[in-house]
């Protein structure tokens, strides 16, 4: 290979694989938003991403599932766990039986979860996490904050 090749970006030669040998990089398992409210749209994009290519036979009500998961956990932080000029960091793992999400942000303070109310527009985004995800999401303390997570079960 000489300096003058070009290869895309994605493309890895693998030492002592055959020349036709082509490894591709999936999607990173890393996001870093700032924490703007159109940071959820990007995050969206990110999972459904990630997870097409890490789980190419995933059913897309459990695609949509994890979308909405990450995107109510991003949106939450954005809210209640950031100041202006932040970031968030989205961070996914998956194998066969379970994707996980993990949205970090800087501020330690745990969210709740509201008494319903029909007079509020806002604070359903726990209740719909709880309701996805029943007793595999939590909150742990990071060094710099604070990491809410969520673990979906495949089907």
């Amino acid at each position: 290979m000489t300096m003058t090749d070009k290869r895309p970006p994605t493309e890895l030669r693998v030492v002592g694989a055959p020349a036709n040998y082509n490894f591709q990089l999936g999607p990173p398992q890393v996001l870093l938003l700032a924490s703007h409210p159109e940071s959820a749209c990007a995050a969206r994009e990110f999972v459904r991403r990630f997870i097409d290519h890490h789980m190419p036979d995933a059913g897309e009500d459990y695609i949509d599932n994890v979308v909405l998961i990450a995107s109510e956990l991003v949106t939450n932080s954005i809210r209640y766990g950031t100041e202006p000029n932040d970031c968030i960091r989205v961070v996914l793992d998956t194998d066969a039986h379970r994707t996980r999400v993990e949205v970090h942000d800087p501020v330690r303070r745990h969210p709740r979860m509201l008494p319903e109310s029909g007079e509020r527009d806002r604070g359903r985004g726990l209740v719909i996490l709880d309701a996805l995800c029943p007793g595999t999401w939590g909150v742990t303390d990071i060094p710099m904050g604070k990491s809410v997570w969520a673990e979906v079960k495949a089907t």
